[in-house]
């Protein structure tokens, strides 16, 4: 029988020895305090009875854009909807604002105006635009995680429990910290955004008359009785033929992050970070796969005209891209679109196409506006440039351009393409 050395033993009993005194060592904590951006929560009853009307005001942090029956519709980013009188372009006048809490977007079918206002879809009538009125709501629409919905679990950090998060503020933090590993005693969160991702909406493909137009920017539209609405990685349908009543349908699952929809030709084109997706609509309430086209990570609105699509990518954006570009791709087999030629751009945000010209708002670089007849020559085409505006998208209506940026509201008259003449202007104005 083999027996331990004395020097084994020894090592053995110290290493026991020791072990046993870290296992009975007491964790020493410290009291720190910090600055820390904190959610300022709004009880969810409070939330939803939250959507009305108010005096016109001033436009502060304006997003997407909207236009029906001579009235524009623009977004007050998480805060509501600016209703302006545009019966004359040149002389806009502020008809009222419509307070959604978490509103990015709308869509407005016959006088139903559709908005998110963050978790939830409301319906509101615009009847009497100087008057809305809230007349269907559903609620969790858009959640942050897929139904069942636990409002007692953190999602993103945030503890809907508390309500929906309307802002964030600076305060002084204290908490106890471990001194050896430096973590709380608390379950740590992470916040990973403001609420709920935003959605929006597109240009309508048929019935004008009932429906309305926006900008590129857009992720939700209106075909017939059906809404289709950009969740995260979802393609959501809702049945929107009667109001009240509401209803939720399919939820198409795909397998990437889509920024954009557009529709054309009673299809969809969705643009997303890494390329452009269509979907038929030849049965509305399940569309079906077409295709796809495929590019680099990038934030990319769609456009549509005939047998191309337009497509900008940007850099500097959650998309993780690093391309500026304009790319025309040939949609002509819609089940095998593939490019035609890519432009260099500065930082291409929204842009829109009427009869061959086409607006580009290149961000910083100001609106850009092209003939692209040709395709392949479009920056030999340009017709105008004005650089010294901060441009988000655009809306050309017959003869009409609505663009919207950090400067405010922007209206020109392209009728005469030699010489585009400047109608009015809002302009942001911060308090």
């Amino acid at each position: 029988m083999k027996t331990l050395n004395h020097s084994l033993l020894s090592f053995l009993f110290l290493f026991a020895a020791t072990m046993l005194l870290n296992s009975c060592k007491d964790n020493t904590y410290e009291e720190i305090t910090y600055k820390a951006n904190v959610p300022v929560y709004m009880g969810l009853d409070e939330f939803r009875g939250a959507v009305k009307r108010t005096s016109p005001m001033s436009l502060e942090n304006p997003g997407k854009i909207y236009f029906k029956d001579n009235y524009l519709f623009v977004n007050e980013y998480h805060k509501g909807v600016h209703i302006i009188d545009n019966s004359n372009p040149s002389s806009p006048a502020m008809v009222a604002f419509l307070e959604i809490p978490g509103n990015v977007d709308i869509a407005i079918r016959n006088n139903i105006l559709f908005a998110d206002s963050f978790i939830d879809l409301v319906a509101i009538d615009i009847s009497d635009p100087s008057n809305p009125v809230e007349v269907d709501r559903i609620e969790d629409a858009f959640p942050n995680v897929l139904p069942p919905i636990d409002y007692t679990y953190p999602v993103y950090g945030l503890d809907f429990s508390k309500g929906v998060v309307i802002g964030w503020e600076t305060k002084d933090v204290t908490e106890v910290v471990d001194k050896e590993t430096g973590f709380n005693n608390n379950k740590y969160l992470e916040f990973d955004g403001l609420g709920v991702p935003s959605i929006g909406v597109n240009q309508v493909s048929i019935s004008p008359s009932s429906t309305g137009i926006s900008g590129s920017m857009a992720r939700f539209t209106i075909n017939t009785d059906y809404m289709y609405a950009i969740h995260n990685n979802n393609l959501k349908v809702f049945n929107i033929a009667s109001t009240p009543g509401i209803t939720t349908g399919n939820v198409i699952g795909l397998d990437r992050q889509v920024e954009t929809i557009f529709p054309y030709d009673n299809k969809l084109f969705l643009g997303t970070t890494t390329g452009m997706m269509v979907y038929d609509l030849s049965s509305p309430a399940t569309p079906a796969f077409l295709s796809v086209f495929t590019h680099i990570n990038s934030c990319d609105p769609v456009v549509v005209e005939g047998n191309l699509a337009y497509v900008t990518l940007r850099s500097g954006t959650q998309c993780n891209g690093f391309t500026n570009q304009l790319d025309v791709v040939d949609i002509s087999s819609i089940t095998n679109p593939f490019l035609v030629k890519s432009y260099p751009m500065f930082n291409p945000h929204g842009l829109g196409i009427d009869n061959h010209i086409l607006f580009i708002c290149d961000g910083d670089a100001g609106l850009k506006v092209y003939n692209a007849a040709d395709p392949m020559n479009i920056h030999m085409n340009q017709l105008a440039h004005f650089p010294d505006i901060k441009t988000y998208d655009v809306i050309p209506y017959n003869g009409l351009l609505m663009m919207i940026g950090s400067n405010g509201l922007y209206q020109y008259d392209y009728s005469n393409l030699d010489s585009l003449q400047l109608l009015s202007h809002i302009p942001v104005i911060i308090p």
